[in-house]
């Protein structure tokens, strides 16, 4: 039993609960950083996303066992290994997929909605979207906009349509930064672990690495100075966080081609001091900015 429990805990992926952070952008920028009762609604928005997100790798596993078992480092997964049966692995996933549902529900308003889509969204992704060439990435980015749209709507507050392009493609350059872990990984073999790796080639990811690299610089540094972002904040100051997000963009890079890391973006968080420091202070210097206006 506790062989059991221990499996499917390493199933559920805490890890990448750090994911659902995106869920806090709302509250963070839109000046309510003070208020207890947003802060009690975004956190639970986060849990209800953890569950989600949980529940939609536990599927995802199952599906994807015995190609997983063909992977060098995805085959110690619980499912693919054996240590989580199936049976138990979607029991689970039923689980935390109808937690999910009732935390959204306490919260209203249109949080079940944006929840109810994103779920819909992850299972069309691991059954069928994740085979399709660039289409896998751009869904993968859709599910971290969805996090914000949650966070909004939980609190509630209008979320700006910078804020969500921001989120959408620096999602998207760390899915990208994924899809390349994984080619550097696998090498010729790409193609036999997931038909879509097939696709894919280290010059092409490469290519659009850079490009979404550039457009999401200029989106944030847009951001910072668009006028309903400087009504909000009261000033121009989130202008100074432009070169600590692109240093952070770039010690992804660097850690990408040179330290062979970026599998788990979350992961390479955590054990990347620089990297962490980098969003240490940026939280910290977005605060102060947005505390001041």
């Amino acid at each position: 039993m506790t062989r059991t429990l221990k499996a499917l805990i390493r199933s559920l992926r805490p890890a990448q609960w750090l994911k659902n952070g995106f869920v806090l952008a709302p509250i963070v920028f839109s000046g309510r950083a003070g208020d207890g009762d947003a802060w009690l609604r975004s956190l639970l928005a986060v849990a209800a996303f953890c569950a989600a997100s949980s529940a939609t790798y536990l599927l995802n596993d199952v599906l994807d066992r015995e190609a997983d078992r063909q992977h060098p480092s995805k085959r110690t997964r619980p499912i693919a290994s054996g240590e989580l049966s199936v049976a138990a692995a979607l029991a689970a996933a039923a689980l935390a997929a109808v937690l999910a549902v009732a935390a959204a529900f306490v919260l209203g308003g249109w949080f079940p909605h944006v929840l109810g889509g994103y779920l819909v969204l992850t299972v069309l992704y691991s059954a069928l979207l994740k085979e399709l060439v660039f289409i896998d990435v751009l869904v993968v980015a859709a599910g971290f906009v969805l996090r914000v749209v949650g966070g909004a709507a939980a609190i509630p507050v209008p979320v700006s349509r910078w804020l969500l392009l921001c989120a959408y493609l620096l999602a998207l350059y760390l899915a990208l930064g994924k899809r390349r872990a994984e080619l550097a990984l696998l090498g010729e073999g790409a193609g036999n672990h997931r038909v879509v790796l097939g696709h894919y080639t280290l010059p092409l990811v490469d290519q659009a690495i850079s490009v979404v690299l550039g457009a999401t610089v200029l989106a944030y540094t847009l951001y910072t100075v668009a006028p309903e972002t400087v009504a909000k904040v009261g000033s121009e100051g989130l202008m100074v966080t432009v070169p600590v997000v692109l240093y952070g963009l770039l010690r992804y890079l660097y850690l990408l081609h040179r330290q062979e890391l970026g599998g788990s973006p979350t992961r390479v968080l955590m054990l990347d001091r620089p990297l962490l420091a980098c969003v240490v202070v940026w939280l910290a210097v977005a605060a102060i900015v947005v505390g001041a206006g």
